[in-house]
């Protein structure tokens, strides 16, 4: 069953980063929806970045959302990720709210909730 990433759709960074997993998981191991797809229960106290429904149906945040992807991802990704993990979560989190504090300075803020997204690769997005 495929895991879902849920993600900022105002964000620029959050659309180039679902671009980069789509492109990249030939096994599409996820798919993809906006934030307000979450209910308001689950929405409390969550970023406004990417979150992962793992595999269990446990939500994953931050660092540990970003780099399950790129886990999953294999190869490389993975390594990366590996690489990332050897620094303690807490070290990880803040180098995420850093950039999540500033990226829409740097990436853009855009108006549409859902990127246009092919007809080919409409079946992995919750519209």
């Amino acid at each position: 069953m495929p895991e879902t990433v849920y993600y900022d759709g105002h964000c620029g960074l959050c659309h180039g980063f679902v671009k980069f997993v789509v492109k990249r998981d030939s096994e599409e191991r996820y798919r993809f929806a906006p934030l307000d797809r979450l209910s308001d229960a689950e929405r409390r106290g969550l970023p406004d970045s990417i979150v992962v429904r793992g595999p269990q149906g446990s939500l994953l945040v931050k660092s540990d959302a970003a780099l399950h992807v790129l886990e999953g991802l294999g190869g490389f990704w993975s390594f990366l990720a590996g690489c990332a993990r050897v620094f303690p979560k807490s070290v990880r989190d803040f180098a995420y709210d850093f950039i999540a504090r500033v990226r829409y300075h740097l990436f853009g803020k855009r108006d549409e909730v859902c990127p246009l997204v092919p007809k080919e690769l409409r079946k992995r997005f919750e519209v």
